[in-house]
Order: structure tokens, then sequence, then C-alpha cells
């Protein structure tokens, strides 16, 4: 499909933010019946700790007048389209920060896809060959692409890198990366944000 096509794509068969998070804090409750399915009874509480991030940004996070005026700027309609899962901690960390700084300006659209269920579209944005997610791609309205950014920070990536060299274990350096966003609360996020606007604006 051409770029006009594939924009269409996406902006029919994504969903909203509200729509992902409705979605994800019915997959989060518990289920009368055990889950007995081992990767599935991880994915699940993964979702579970990931609603609780997500509440915790959407009530705490205010934008700042810098991220905000980058936001401001956009008077063309634009689609963001974000690709992710609701067990993904990254996209838990970032996801709800986009969305709030970007809530006020109506020429901004989410359009959230699940990975899983879209690997063609995810094929499309590999990272270092992988389907690492979440993926943010930005569309102009004649459906010319504009930025890509994920599945993390750039200070992020570099720590998880230096963190595996030093020899540890995923669990441990996620917990050690989830440390760093707990810290940091959105503040690397929003400066890349605003210099990937500047970029193209």
């Amino acid at each position: 499909m051409n770029k006009i096509e594939f924009l269409d794509h996406i902006r029919k068969n994504g969903i909203s933010f509200a729509q992902f998070k409705i979605e994800s804090d019915a997959r989060a409750v518990d289920h009368v019946k055990p889950i007995e399915d081992a990767i599935k009874l991880k994915l699940h509480n993964f979702t579970k700790l990931n609603q609780r991030r997500t509440i915790r940004i959407l009530k705490t996070y205010k934008p700042s007048d810098e991220i905000k005026n980058a936001v401001s700027r956009i008077k063309d309609k634009q689609t963001w389209l974000i690709i992710t899962e609701d067990w993904c901690g990254d996209s838990a960390q970032n996801i709800p920060y986009l969305f709030k700084m970007v809530e006020e300006n109506e020429n901004i659209e989410f359009k959230i896809i699940y990975r899983d269920e879209n690997l063609d579209i995810i094929d499309k944005y590999l990272i270092n060959g992988g389907r690492a997610i979440p993926k943010i791609v930005g569309f102009d309205n004649a459906g010319n692409e504009l930025f890509q950014w994920g599945p993390r920070p750039e200070v992020a990536k570099q720590l998880v890198k230096n963190w595996k060299k030093e020899g540890f274990a995923p669990p441990e350096f996620n917990e050690k990366l989830h440390f760093w966003y707990a810290k940091d609360k959105g503040k690397t996020l929003e400066k890349e944000f605003v210099e990937l606007l500047q970029s193209y604006m």
C-alpha cells in the first residue's frame, strides 16, 4: 500500500490512548480461575504492574512549559502511531507521559496498535533487527513520515547497554532501569521530544 493508504489503515485500525487504557485495565483484573500458563501469568503480572505505573504518571505528571510550547507549534494535523503491548514496561514508562504532553493539541492524534497482532507493521520499524517496543512514528496528513522514536530515551538505551556489558542479567538491569525511570520522571523524554519536534517544525 502507498503512504496515504498506510496512514488510512493506521487511522482506521488504531485505537485511542483512552481505549488502550480501558482494554489494559480489563486485562489487568485478576481472573477467578488461576492462570496456569507460566508465560501468560508473567505477562498478566507485568500488565498489572504497568497499570499502576500508568495511573501514577497520569495523576502526577505536569508537562513543562518547554514541551507545551513545542507541542503548541504544531498547527497541522499529525497522526502518531504507537506500536506497543500493555505488558511492556518501557511502554508504561513513556506512553502516558507522551499522551499528557500532547493531549491539549487537537492536531495530534494518537493511534495505538498492538505489536503482536500487527507484525507486518512492526516489521517496517525494526530496531537493530528486533521488534522492540514502544515504537512511535509521526506522520503528517499526507502520510509523510516525520519522525521515529523508541523504544526508550537515549540515556536509558546507553544505561542498559552498559549494564549488559557489566554482566547484569535482564531481571537486574530491568530493575535498575525502572529505578532510573522513577527518578527521571519524564524529564529526559521531554527533552528528546522538544528536540525532535524542533527538528521538523
